[in-house]
């Protein structure tokens, strides 16, 4: 039984012979602590890579690189699921201003962007080079915008090269992801404006999210021909604290373009993981259920979701994660094994679990806790 039918098996509920492992992500440091050598994984680290090799003239280099050192990573930690790409940069900048600050000067000049890295918490923002505040009306001109460029929309394999070049070398072996241009939600940036919209405007909410279901069938018709399975979507909306709306607005404003998307990779013989972080019991029901999604991941112990009782609840639903980034980066580690050693004897007992961090190796994480966190994993995962 080879690895991507483990992942099948866990997708199907079925019992696995070893359970099933994805890492959601690595930071560039931990990702380079794992193979040795300076690696090209992360998140806000490789926006700002990306847009410092498009300046600077050797893009094809980052993208092979990227492409080389995210599967390693995911092969070099044993993972079922295999990650090709990590976060992108989404144009070229026009102008360096400092070695971690570029601008882009696209469009109107109230519009022009700042990207800004932080080497040592990894993290990349973005934001207005004439600072303003994002208003309703710059988020109606977007969906305008997004009407105009998905109607003319068709996914070719330009679009996923790193993941298609994942399916041709790995996909025998390996269950290859789809990540990204599959998200069905609330964007987070400008949230406060999209979730004043969900108030004032709830008809601008719907048009997104009708355009976020184009574009997803779209992808889903083009990928599952090409032998993709696992389609990675959602859209981050919770914290500890719960939701950051409420189920009603869920329900009428989100949910029905999930269940479209949904149904829509189920017609086409593949399935549909969504994500996010945070307590999101309150709109578990719906979320969880009766959308029909095939995983949950990202599933967030500290915020309260904990593997036995989602299984007991849901048990159609795969779950994939609930190892937490911040016992893993703040814990000892007997933290991080105790931790680990629950997921796994969850997983063993219960089914249907793919364990793993449910979201990030931060880079502040002590390396004797990746080393125990992998090697726990790797003595106790067999039945």
């Amino acid at each position: 039984m080879n690895s991507k039918e483990e992942v099948r098996k866990a997708l199907r509920r079925e019992k696995n012979s070893i359970i099933p492992v994805n890492h959601r992500g690595f930071s560039g440091k931990m990702g380079s602590y794992v193979l040795g050598r300076d690696a090209f994984v992360g998140g806000g680290i490789q926006q700002w890579r990306e847009a410092k090799s498009w300046h600077e003239g050797w893009h094809d280099e980052f993208l092979d690189r990227s492409f080389r050192d995210a599967v390693d990573v995911s092969l070099r930690t044993n993972q079922d699921i295999l990650r090709p790409e990590y976060w992108r940069a989404p144009e070229c900048p026009t102008r360096k201003i400092d070695e971690y600050t570029y601008l882009y000067e696209h469009g109107e000049q109230k519009d022009w962007q700042i990207l800004r890295h932080d080497p040592v918490s990894e993290q990349t923002s973005y934001f207005y080079y004439h600072p303003r505040e994002c208003t309703l009306d710059d988020i109606r001109e977007l969906v305008k915008k997004l009407e105009k460029t998905e109607a003319c929309y068709k996914p070719s394999e330009e679009d996923f090269v790193l993941q298609i070049r994942a399916q041709k070398e790995y996909g025998e072996e390996k269950m290859v992801e789809v990540f990204g241009g599959m998200e069905v939600g609330l964007p987070l940036a400008d949230i406060n404006v999209w979730l004043e919209a969900m108030l004032l405007d709830p008809g601008l909410v719907k048009a997104l999210i009708s355009l976020q279901v184009i574009r997803c069938k779209k992808n889903i018709e083009f990928l599952s021909g090409l032998g993709f399975e696992c389609f990675l979507g959602g859209m981050d909306f919770a914290s500890d604290q719960g939701p950051m709306y409420s189920l009603e607005l869920f329900r009428e404003l989100v949910l029905p373009g999930l269940i479209e998307v949904v149904n829509y990779c189920h017609e086409h013989k593949v399935y549909y993981f969504f994500a996010s972080d945070g307590d999101l019991w309150p709109v578990a029901d719906a979320l969880l259920g009766e959308s029909g999604i095939d995983c949950y991941f990202e599933v967030d112990r500290r915020a309260g979701m904990g593997l036995k009782e989602l299984r007991e609840r849901y048990p159609q639903l795969t779950l994939m994660g609930n190892i937490s980034s911040w016992t893993l980066s703040q814990g000892s580690r007997q933290d991080v094994e105790n931790e680990a050693l629950c997921c796994l004897e969850d997983a063993k007992k219960y089914g249907g679990i793919i364990v793993g961090i449910s979201n990030y190796f931060q880079p502040e994480t002590p390396y004797e806790n990746v080393d125990i966190l992998l090697e726990t994993i790797e003595k106790n995962r067999h039945f």
